[in-house]
């Protein structure tokens, strides 16, 4: 068996949506088309965003070969240039990771779709593809001749184009990757021995339950499910406000400390089961989602498992060594996103919760110093008053006189990023700086706080 590769759609999978619009605005600047949009034109790039490729879009791509006749190739090549700027601007968050993933494995990435070569191999090379796979018009003196070299790639002659590459390059297809939200990418989806349907077409989407293919959306991490382009957390951020735990009177102060943009590592104090439920709210007045790094025993659970699998959390397996948690935050990170890591990695038993001086593992200070995303701390209070350790549930029942809950956000931890322990102990601190004054000092718990700090 050879080597494998990966093949990557570009329209509704390595891009968000339509490159249609982009490309038509570079080829009006470069002087290739006139000024005048056709019509329709908007209309028919609403409805390939919305539902994919159709058969009467693609009967146009078809012909454009013909409409193309006399272009000049050079301009052509410019729009394309241009019109890379804007697309890469658009690639889906989760993409690239997975582009350096295939690479670091040692297979060549290949973008493949059915845009003409000349606007698409910009884009491909300034995302570090290895390859294109694209339909190519001909071309003599410098102009294109209104017709087609070689394969139309869509459908079979997608399959027939890349089986082609495969082999002119040593590539088995059985041991290669494809990626396309397309039904019309079937043909291609069989050749290869590791389909993935990625934000499917409802016919693909049919057919990749029926074959047990994974299904992605390379804007979401991977095992994060979407309807109507939207995710479960996109639900969960407009329920997160403080009115919706009645339990638990919320104080939040500082949020603007969180971006509402780009990547963050959010790290916090662990005191109760109730944290995750606060610090969510915290990022949600930000308009933002929090990718937790938890221990496998939440996703094993029934309900639950399943539950924070779909919110896109990160299974943390303590004592194994593995470095696929930090693997995974730094590819969420890559993608624009805000990970969180309550250092403390479980909440402190007993006497232990009442020590003053917070201690921590080097997960998020490893983290900041693998990808320089800046390290957020918070730190929580009262949190243990809704949700004591021992208690296997809040005390949801407590609305008459609801506990104080504090969430207090300081800015960016500055971090040398060179000795994780050093780092872990100034992030420690950051978190400690945020707690009320009766955090700072040890007392003497009472039975009954040690009963309830106990599990």
């Amino acid at each position: 068996m050879g080597r494998g590769a990966a093949f990557f759609d570009m329209d509704r999978t390595l891009l968000k949506g339509a490159s249609g619009p982009v490309i038509s605005r570079a080829l009006r600047s470069a002087g290739v088309v006139s000024e005048r949009s056709l019509p329709g034109e908007s209309a028919m790039y609403a409805l390939f965003d919305a539902v994919g490729e159709t058969l009467p879009v693609m009967l146009l791509a078809r012909g454009a070969a013909l409409l193309a006749k006399g272009w000049d190739a050079e301009q052509v090549r410019a729009a394309g240039v241009e019109a890379a700027e804007e697309l890469a601007r658009d690639v889906a968050p989760y993409a690239l990771p997975l582009i350096g993933e295939h690479q670091a494995q040692g297979r060549p990435v290949v973008l493949t779709t059915t845009t003409p070569d000349h606007l698409v191999r910009p884009l491909a090379e300034r995302l570090g593809f290895d390859d294109v796979v694209a339909t190519r018009y001909g071309e003599a003196d410098g102009a294109f001749t209104g017709q087609l070299e070689g394969e139309f790639v869509w459908a079979t002659g997608k399959r027939a184009a890349v089986a082609a590459w495969a082999r002119a390059n040593d590539v088995d297809l059985a041991s290669s990757y494809a990626y396309s939200d397309s039904v019309y990418d079937l043909p291609l989806l069989l050749a290869v021995g590791h389909p993935c349907a990625v934000n499917p077409d409802p016919r693909l989407l049919a057919v990749a339950t029926v074959a047990r293919w994974p299904v992605r959306h390379l804007d979401a991490p991977a095992g994060v499910p979407k309807l109507l382009g939207l995710e479960p957390y996109d639900v969960l951020k407009q329920l997160a406000r403080p009115a919706a735990v009645p339990y638990a009177r919320l104080r939040i102060d500082g949020a603007e400390h969180i971006p509402r943009e780009g990547p963050g590592i959010v790290v916090a104090n662990h005191r109760s089961y109730f944290d995750p439920a606060a610090l969510v709210v915290l990022a949600a007045r930000r308009g933002r989602a929090l990718r937790f790094l938890g221990k496998k025993e939440v996703f094993e659970a029934p309900v639950v498992g399943p539950l924070v699998r779909s919110l896109g959390h990160i299974r943390v397996d303590r004592g194994t060594g593995s470095d696929a948690p930090l693997d995974a935050a730094a590819a969420a990170l890559a993608a624009g996103e805000l990970t969180c890591i309550l250092p403390q990695g479980t909440i402190p038993r007993g006497e232990q919760f009442y020590e003053a001086e917070l201690v921590g593992r080097p997960g998020a200070a490893r983290l900041a110093a693998r990808t320089g995303a800046p390290v957020i701390p918070v730190g929580l209070w009262g949190t243990e008053a809704v949700w004591p350790r021992s208690s296997k549930v809040p005390y949801i029942w407590n609305l008459v006189r609801p506990p104080t809950v504090e969430v207090r956000t300081g800015p960016p931890v500055p971090l040398e990023r060179t000795d994780a322990r050093a780092d872990t102990e100034t992030i420690m601190r950051s978190i400690e700086a945020l707690l009320p004054p009766d955090a700072r000092s040890r007392r003497q718990p009472t039975g009954e706080e040690l009963r309830k700090a106990s599990p």
